[in-house]
C-alpha cells in the first residue's frame, strides 16, 4: 500500500523570503511538452518521433536561493541578498501576490512569471489582459528546483517554509536524474550516481520533514522501458528511482514517480512492473501527464488500469494545459506549443475519483515548449501563449 506521510512539526522558518534568481547557464524549466500520439509521424526525423511519444521534454527553469533560511542543521544564504515581502497594493495575500491565491491546499507562488507579468501589463495599462492571466497566477504550480546541489535545500527549505506561514502543501517537480531526457531536449541531470544521490540529500534535507507533494523525474522511467527512446536501457535507473522514492518520501514527501502518459508506455504490465522496481510500494504512487496535453478522461482511463494492476495505487494528474485536449491541426509538430490549447481542472484533492489522488499544474501554462512558432526558448515564459491559454479557458 501507498504511503502518504503526515506533517511533521519542527521545520525552522524563513527568516526572509526567498527571491527568484536567473543564474548564469541556468537551464530553463518545465519545457518542452509531450504530446501524445504516435500515429501519422512516418515522415518525421527519429528526434521528433521520439517527442512525439514523450509529448517533447520539460527544464528546470528558474533556480531560488533562499536569504538566511536555517534548515535542520545548516544555514543557505543567497549572495547575501534578501528579498522584499511588502504589499502589491492590488489585492492578494501571499507575499504581496498581484491576485489573490485561489482556494486550494497546494502552495501558490506570488512571484510566479504569470505574476510577474501582470503586474507589468497593470503598469501598462493593459488591464484586460491582465485580467485574464489572473486564471493562471492565482492557481498552485509546482516548482521545479535548481539541478546544483548546492544550491536546492535552500531553494526548497524556502518554498516549504512560504507554503507553511500560508498554511499550504508545496508542490515540487524533483528532475536531474543522471542522463536526464536521453540527452534529447531536456538533456542535462547529475554528472553521476554519486552526484545525484547527494542532489536528493539536499532535496530531503529542504523538506525537512514537512509534508510536501514530490513529483519525481519526469520521464526517467518511460524512457527506460523504451530503451530511452533507441540510446539503450538506462541500466539501474529503477534502483535509483527506488532510492529517491525512499529518501524523500522519509523527509516527508508524498512522492509520485512520473510513468508518462497513454501514448508513451502502451504494456501496462510492463510499467506497472517498472513501477514496483521503482519503488511505488513506498511511495504515494504514480503521476501522469506531465507537461502533456491529453485530456483528463483518457488520462483517467488509462490510469485506472495501471493502477489496478498494482493494486489500487492512486495517482495524480497534469491539467495545467488539457483543457482542450491535445492538438491534431495541420501545423506541426503537435507537441510545441500548440495552438487553440486551453487551461484545465484547476489543482485540487476533490477529483471524484477515489484512485485519483489529485489534479496538479506540473507546468507552468505559459513556459514555452520550444523554439516553435515564434516561441523563445524552451522554458522561457512565453506572456502570449499564457493569455491564449487563459482567454481559451472558460470561466473566471
Amino acid at each position: 500500500m501507498s504511503k502518504v506521510p503526515e506533517e511533521m512539526p519542527g521545520m525552522p522558518e524563513a527568516d526572509t523570503q526567498p527571491i527568484r534568481i536567473e543564474p548564469p547557464g541556468a537551464e530553463p524549466r518545465g519545457a518542452e511538452p509531450r504530446s501524445v500520439e504516435t500515429r501519422g509521424v512516418e515522415t518525421r526525423g527519429a528526434e521528433t518521433r521520439a517527442a512525439e511519444r514523450r509529448g517533447g521534454s520539460r527544464r528546470p527553469r528558474r533556480g531560488w536561493l533562499v536569504a538566511g533560511v536555517a534548515v535542520v542543521t545548516v544555514v543557505a544564504t543567497a549572495l547575501g541578498v534578501a528579498a522584499c515581502s511588502g504589499e502589491s497594493g492590488e489585492g492578494g495575500s501571499e507575499g504581496g501576490s498581484p491576485v489573490a491565491p485561489a482556494a486550494s491546499e497546494f502552495w501558490v507562488d506570488p512571484g510566479s512569471a504569470a505574476a510577474r507579468q501582470i503586474e507589468q501589463w497593470r503598469s501598462e495599462g493593459r488591464t484586460d489582459e491582465a485580467a485574464a492571466l489572473e486564471k493562471i497566477a492565482r492557481q498552485p504550480v509546482a516548482i521545479w528546483p535548481t539541478g546544483e546541489t548546492g544550491g536546492v535545500e535552500g531553494e526548497v527549505a524556502g518554498v516549504v517554509s512560504q507554503a507553511r506561514a500560508a498554511g499550504r502543501t508545496p508542490v515540487l517537480t524533483a528532475y536531474n536524474i543522471p542522463n536526464r531526457d536521453c540527452g534529447q531536449y531536456s538533456s542535462g541531470g547529475a554528472e553521476d550516481e554519486g552526484a545525484y544521490r547527494e542532489w536528493l540529500d539536499a532535496f530531503a534535507r529542504g523538506l525537512g520533514g514537512t509534508r510536501s507533494v514530490v513529483v519525481l523525474e519526469p520521464d526517467a522511467l518511460p524512457q527506460t522501458l523504451t530503451n530511452c527512446e533507441g540510446q539503450g536501457e538506462q541500466q539501474g535507473r529503477e534502483e535509483l528511482l527506488a532510492e529517491a522514492v525512499r529518501k524523500l518520501t522519509s523527509a516527508g514527501g508524498e512522492v509520485y514517480i512520473d510513468a508518462g502518459n497513454p501514448g508513451f508506455v502502451t504494456d501496462i504490465g510492463k510499467l506497472a512492473d517498472g513501477l514496483r522496481k521503482s519503488g511505488v510500494n513506498d511511495a504515494a504512487g504514480f503521476a501522469l501527464n506531465v507537461a502533456n496535453f491529453m485530456e483528463t478522461d483518457q488520462v483517467e482511463a488509462y490510469g485506472k488500469r495501471v493502477s489496478d494492476e498494482l493494486g489500487g495505487t492512486r495517482f495524480v494528474i497534469d491539467t495545467s494545459r488539457n483543457g482542450n485536449g491535445t492538438y491534431n491541426g495541420p501545423e506541426q509538430p503537435s507537441w510545441c506549443n500548440p495552438p487553440g490549447r486551453a487551461l484545465g481542472s484547476p489543482p485540487t484533492r476533490d477529483t471524484g475519483n477515489p484512485q485519483v489522488a489529485a489534479f496538479l499544474w506540473v507546468k507552468e501554462p505559459g513556459d514555452s515548449d520550444g523554439d516553435c512558432r515564434g516561441a523563445p526558448a524552451a522554458g522561457d515564459f512565453w506572456p502570449q501563449y499564457a493569455l491564449d491559454l487563459a482567454r481559451n479557458t472558460p470561466g473566471a
